[in-house]
């Protein structure tokens, strides 16, 4: 079953936050701190500088991303996203749609490329996602991430055409 995927609305707070507390807690994929609280996980999540989604099966939110330039000024053409799927969700297909759905969503706002400024090397899950839809490495910072169980871990640069 696909994803319906719409605009995050102020309402969408605690099922955002349910998607995004495991993941930040566990300090294994955002360089986020891992003891950031609820409203300042969802103001960055949500916030104004950019546009956030939700995606729903049978009404109930299962995945969370946003979408925002890059860059500032010149850069602004170059979009950049973050994604997080529910952690019983995963492996469904969710976060696929998501990227596909951001893509769409890049283009209609006058976007020509997506980069990706911090992928886990070690995310081998993402990386692999992101290559077949059509990412390519241009960057790796080395020892860029203190992993909590892989210890130091690069970080890659990962860039597309839109």
């Amino acid at each position: 079953m696909n994803p319906v995927i719409r605009p995050a609305a102020p309402e969408d707070g605690a099922a955002v936050w349910a998607i995004l507390e495991p993941v930040i807690r566990a300090g294994a994929t955002y360089a986020l701190d891992r003891d950031m609280p609820r409203d300042a996980a969802l103001a960055y999540w949500l916030g104004q500088d950019r546009v956030s989604f939700v995606a729903e099966i049978a009404r109930q939110v299962l995945g969370t991303y946003y979408l925002r330039a890059n860059q500032a000024g010149g850069g602004a053409h170059v979009a950049n996203c973050g994604y997080a799927t529910h952690v019983e969700a995963r492996g469904r297909g969710i976060a696929r749609a998501m990227a596909e759905h951001s893509f769409e969503e890049a283009r209609a706002r006058g976007f020509r490329a997506m980069q990706y400024n911090f992928v886990l090397a070690n995310n081998v899950v993402a990386v692999r996602l992101w290559h077949a839809l059509g990412f390519n490495t241009i960057g790796r910072v080395p020892a860029a991430f203190d992993h909590p169980d892989a210890g130091m871990v690069d970080a890659l640069i990962l860039h597309r055409q839109l």
